[in-house]
């Protein structure tokens, strides 16, 4: 399986809505409606400049996933709520997205999530707090082992988003091996709403992505938490 990785939407991140109330029915194999193993679970079929552009690579791709709490870890979701969701948290919706859900994407299951990604082409799709994308939504539910009829709640958006710190080296970053800049870099990968050294989104110009909070405000928190000051 081709491993993906979460970056911001297509269009500038940090602004979001509220999402209002939807049912829905995920379009699956017969053979397997409750668990999200299936390699057919979403196919993405977003055409167009208004879409959510592709998820790249981790960097890391076999990290462990315990030890994936702490103040550290608490530090850094705040920090990406603030550059991509804002107040609007666990249930914010990219602002691009003409077609939003009827309900707060708190209170939906995942199949829900997805049905109105398949039932909604052509519109960018990120979600929740960390605003995850389609292509990462489905790669990071396999991985998690999670149900289709589980609701994309705050713990599971959490612990998503945990996925993705491993891969970035938050392991390797406590341990410092990797210096707290090299770090940052790779978590403005995932997040187009963080900038990366250049003082810019790594994203910056692609579809009106830009970074929403500075360099200097990103590295001063960032260096609170470094095991390696300096």
């Amino acid at each position: 399986m081709t491993v993906k990785f979460c970056i911001a939407a297509v269009m500038a991140s940090a602004v979001v809505v509220h999402a209002d109330p939807t049912p829905g029915s995920l379009f699956l194999s017969k053979t397997d409606t409750t668990r999200a193993s299936l390699s057919g679970l979403f196919v993405s079929r977003e055409q167009g400049l208004f879409a959510d552009r592709p998820a790249v690579a981790p960097i890391f791709s076999n990290e462990p996933l315990l030890g994936l709490h702490g103040r550290d870890v608490q530090v850094i979701h705040d920090l990406i709520e603030e550059a991509e969701s804002r107040s609007h948290g666990y249930d914010a919706v990219q602002h691009g997205a003409r077609v939003r859900p009827k309900r707060k994407p708190s209170q939906m299951t995942l199949a829900e999530i997805f049905t109105w990604i398949e039932q909604t082409p052509g519109q960018p799709h990120a979600i929740g707090r960390y605003q995850f994308i389609p292509p990462t939504l489905r790669r990071l539910m396999i991985k998690a082992d999670l149900a289709l009829n589980q609701r994309f709640s705050p713990s599971i958006q959490d612990k998503l988003a945990n996925i993705l710190l491993a891969e970035a080296g938050l392991h390797h970053f406590r341990a410092g091996t990797l210096d707290r800049h090299a770090f940052m870099n790779n978590l403005a990968e995932i997040w187009a709403g963080l900038p990366n050294s250049t003082g810019k989104s790594h994203y910056h110009g692609t579809a009106g992505n830009k970074a929403s909070i500075s360099w200097s405000r990103f590295d001063s928190v960032m260096e609170r938490i470094s095991p390696k000051r300096g």
